[in-house]
């Protein structure tokens, strides 16, 4: 996404709100019903940001029109405290 052209960031509440929704439900079938299910309204650019940052980050994944929320703390808290090297 060019940075040029973005009109609005997300606030760092509106990101936890998307992220708990999602959370919420495990699987959307789209990302037009997501944004539809929130409590605020907020701009499609701006959610599109969010979803993007999410993907990113890798707390979920878009796969066949559908967000899945696949981050798992407990996974990752397990590994970090390991004697596991990574490289």
């Amino acid at each position: 996404m060019n940075s040029n052209s973005i009109i609005h960031y997300p606030r760092l509440d509106t990101v936890i709100m998307v992220e708990n929704k999602i959370k919420s439900e495990e699987e959307w079938k789209s990302k037009r019903q997501l944004w539809l299910s929130l409590d605020k309204k907020i701009m499609y650019q701006t959610f599109n940001i969010i979803i993007s940052y999410l993907e990113e980050s890798g707390k979920i994944t878009v796969k066949d029109g559908k967000i899945i929320w696949i981050w798992n703390p407990g996974l990752v808290k397990k590994y970090s405290n390991s004697s596991l090297v990574l490289k």
